[in-house]
């Protein structure tokens, strides 16, 4: 090998030499199943949710879909200059049309974003109006993918999207309280110093004011909560354990919103793991937001129930033994979504 002894210069080359050594192996392209995902709607949640889901390495095409064209592009360049520490993906920008052709998974992160102050159900009549407009086109472009919405209030618009789209119940799932979940565990292990992935919780119901925390299945290392090993919960100041959840699980977005306007990462990482869960068919027990199915004589409509999520969308719900208590919270959080439903129509 020659090498040149000027600064930059290029290594002499001998002409039309190949930069590849043949190893007699075959190099045509080889044709692999490639699964796809696309984003629509990509502010701070729509961009934590692609971030996220580029770290899994679950796929290996990314389209990102928004009404603002020109940010659009600008957060596409920008994501793709750190494609080199990423999994390899294909990401771009395009249009509903374009994340149509052989979509898995649709996530619809679209929305009026939730103001300091206000309900998740505050949102409704807004966002269902938006749902009204978007879910049709994404529908007809989209047929066979499953349908993933994260925008809220979620419950209300996974049903809205469910009605207007046609796909049957288990292509249409909401991310639920997959996220209370984590903040439910995270609220247990700080309290007891420990990993969070020893703490099983569940929240049910609705994701917002309504929602359930199941007591009756918490379980940490696979000990019940209520064990005497693991003492008091509580912990300092005498608070019960149902108002260590309202300030640290059911309050959290709104000061998490107080602080910094809106909530993301956490909303972000918890999309990853659906999305996995349905690219990798993972057969996983996630509390989505999906219709009831009267089961628990609940209501027809969408809020959390423990789901088994894999390539098909909700493929089950798993009827857990919860307490008198916990049924008739949960009852009563499915007749608040169904009340929010009728006041837009549906």
């Amino acid at each position: 090998m020659t090498v040149s002894t000027i600064p930059g210069q290029r290594p002499e080359q001998a002409p039309g030499q190949s930069l590849f050594l043949a190893t007699g192996a075959d190099r045509s392209p080889v044709t692999l199943p490639v699964r796809k995902v696309s984003i629509v709607g990509c502010g701070a949640v729509g961009m934590a949710c692609a971030l996220s889901i580029l770290h899994r390495g679950c796929m290996e095409e990314l389209v990102l879909v928004d009404i603002a064209a020109e940010r659009l592009e600008g957060e596409a360049m920008d994501l793709c200059h750190g494609l080199p520490f990423l999994p390899r993906t294909d990401l771009r920008a395009g249009t509903i049309e374009e994340a149509g052709r052989g979509s898995d998974v649709v996530v619809i992160s679209a929305g009026i974003p939730q103001k300091p102050g206000e309900s998740r159900l505050d949102l409704i009549g807004k966002n269902a109006d938006l749902f009204r407009r978007l879910i049709p086109p994404i529908a007809e472009h989209c047929p066979d993918a499953v349908l993933l919405v994260v925008s809220n209030p979620v419950d209300v618009l996974t049903h809205i999207a469910g009605a207007l789209s046609g796909f049957p119940p288990h292509r249409v799932i909401g991310s639920g309280t997959v996220l209370d979940s984590a903040r439910f565990r995270m609220a247990i292990s700080r309290r007891l110093g420990l990993d969070p992935h020893n703490v099983q919780a569940l929240v049910l119901g609705e994701h917002g004011d309504s929602e359930v925390p199941i007591w009756s299945q918490l379980t940490v290392a696979g000990l019940p909560l209520h064990d005497a090993a693991w003492g008091d919960l509580a912990g300092p100041g005498g608070l019960t354990l149902e108002a260590v959840f309202d300030q640290e699980v059911r309050q959290a977005a709104q000061e998490i919103i107080r602080r910094k306007g809106s909530t993301s990462w956490a909303i972000g990482l918890a999309t990853a793991e659906i999305v996995e869960a349905v690219l990798r068919s993972k057969e996983r027990l996630l509390s989505v937001s999906t219709r009831s199915l009267g089961l628990y004589g609940l209501a027809d409509v969408c809020l959390s129930l423990p789901t088994l999520v894999n390539d098909r969308g909700a493929t089950s719900l798993v009827r857990l033994p919860l307490s008198e208590l916990e049924l008739e919270r949960l009852h009563g959080s499915a007749r608040l979504l169904e009340e929010s439903l009728r006041a837009v129509g549906f």
